[in-house]
């Protein structure tokens, strides 16, 4: 495994800070080399040639390694909620450094007198305390621009998930409020009337229910504008159900649906409309008959993920040999999850098998306290 101290160490600084370097080089090396050596640094063009290359290479020597350490320590304390210990170990950190460089300055030019120069220890200790200063003056730039940074990156997130919910929602409302969809369901409903008055009443109910969660679930998010709009487990296998009961009508025996999921996970959270873009694959893609059966389960497991899983069964249309599935849906979902992982809402990501027998989709759940 790859040392992530030794890649810090190996990167280049940043175009940024290298610029900032190159422009204010010049000016701070000749006010250093002043401070050290005194009037005699402008006075003999050697002692100023001299000094200057000297003094000119320990200041880049220290600047790649501070660079070096701040690029270590950003990687280290990268979330916006360590800023604290970030800030902490950065102060700390350059001040050992920033003393360590000036106890070989002090060596060189206080003990030995390079150059003619006059400066003492006294100055070298007020050199210190100026270049403390300046160090926490750049690190609070610094950290202005890094919350920006994180706040930019958390508003796009927060736009991009937006986008893919209101596009997920919108393709399957789009899916189940089509012309095919909607004759079906209102020829099963026909049957039913002629059949059986009751059940055809429990199906108008059940199909308003499903309309109404779509409904609300589309307008909550564009209204609530939030970077992780999710909903319960409870919600969503409440809807799964009224769901189920239109299919069930239509597919009588040819349609299972199992859902054995631990009460204490009914409050955690998943994007809206999962469960529902599993199920409507799970139909599209496979033969439903009395004789062939699918099967969807849903349960919890004990660690905290929602597995759906159903037979597999592809369909053969118009010859057309085990139709493939386009995985708008999954792409979807993944996408949801991912950006909420981005946003470390979760700490991991759906996990699909596509086994010979069974299509399971593994999906993290959000604990309520999290989100």
């Amino acid at each position: 495994m790859k040392n992530p101290f030794a890649n810090a160490l190996n990167e280049k600084p940043e175009a940024k800070t290298s610029w900032s370097y190159a422009l204010t080089m010049p000016v701070f090396l000749m006010f250093f080399s002043y401070l050290l050596i005194g009037s005699g640094y402008f006075s003999d063009i050697r002692t100023f040639v001299g000094a200057t290359i000297l003094n000119g290479f320990l200041l880049t020597c220290t600047f790649l390694i501070q660079n070096r350490v701040n690029t270590i320590i950003a990687h280290r304390y990268s979330s916006l909620n360590q800023t604290i210990q970030r800030v902490a170990v950065s102060v700390f950190v350059h001040a050992v450094l920033s003393g360590l460089f000036l106890l070989l300055i002090a060596t060189l030019y206080v003990k030995f007198r390079w150059f003619g120069a006059t400066v003492s220890y006294k100055s070298i200790i007020i050199v210190y305390v100026i270049n403390m200063m300046a160090i926490v003056l750049t690190m609070v730039i610094q950290e202005t621009f890094h919350s920006l940074g994180h706040w930019k990156h958390h508003e796009f997130n927060k736009e991009k998930l937006l986008k893919e919910n209101i596009q997920g929602q919108l393709q399957s409302l789009k899916a189940q409020i089509s012309p095919h969809f909607l004759f079906n369901s209102l020829n099963s409903l026909s049957t039913l009337i002629a059949e059986d008055s009751e059940k055809a009443e429990e199906f108008v109910d059940q199909m308003a229910r499903v309309y109404r969660y779509l409904l609300q679930t589309n307008q909550s998010t564009v209204d609530e504008d939030q970077v992780n709009h999710l909903t319960s487990l409870n919600n969503e296998l409440s809807f799964i159900e009224s769901y189920y009961h239109l299919l069930k009508t239509r597919y009588g025996e040819g349609m299972h649906l199992t859902i054995s999921v631990n009460e204490k996970y009914l409050s955690y959270l998943l994007p809206p409309l999962t469960l529902q873009l599993l199920v409507e694959n799970a139909v599209k893609h496979n033969i439903i008959r009395s004789s062939r059966p699918l099967t969807v389960e849903i349960f919890s497991t004990n660690d905290g993920f929602l597995q759906v899983r159903n037979n597999l069964q592809k369909k053969n249309v118009s010859g057309l040999e085990n139709l493939e599935s386009t995985r708008i849906g999954l792409a979807n979902i993944q996408a949801k999850y991912n950006l909420l992982a981005q946003n470390k809402f979760v700490v991991s990501e759906p996990v699909i098998e596509n086994g010979p027998d069974y299509f399971i989709v593994t999906l993290p759940l959000i604990a309520k306290s999290i989100s």
